[in-house]
Parts: structure tokens; sequence; C-alpha cells
């Protein structure tokens, strides 16, 4: 897996942080999250219908909504 988003990550694979795309108030809100450039991620769950991930990054528990999701680009760990 190369160049992907986080919503073409299965559920229990883990993957790094490449990059983290948008403007400066999606940076804003990455750092609010704590996702940053060479985190590794674990994708927990993923609820249906677009609805949120449920992610393990830096051992805390995360929730990201579909969009931001789509923004935070992996790859393989």
């Amino acid at each position: 897996m190369v160049n992907n988003n986080l919503l073409q990550v299965q559920v229990g694979e883990v993957v790094r942080i490449q990059s983290l795309e948008g403007g400066k108030t999606l940076a804003t809100k990455f750092r609010q999250y704590g996702l940053f450039i060479g985190d590794q991620v674990r994708v927990l769950r993923q609820a249906p219908f677009d609805g949120p991930l449920l992610l393990e990054v830096n051992g805390r528990e995360i929730a990201l909504g579909h969009g931001i999701a789509a923004r935070v680009i992996v790859e393989a760990a």
C-alpha cells in the first residue's frame, strides 16, 4: 500500500502518516487531534455509511470524521 488515505486502510492495519493535506484550518485540527507526519496509526473501527473512523495513535484512541480521514495520506508501516 502506497499513498492511500485513511479511508482505504483495513480495520486492524497499522500505517504511518506520510502527509496531511489541507489548509491552515485543517493543519490546526490535525494538531488538536495529535496527528503528525511520521506517527503510526492503527484503524480500530470503521463506522458504516461514511461514519467516523476510530483510530489508535500514540497510545490514544481518537475518532476522525470521514472528510478529515480522507485528507490523511498514509503508507505501510
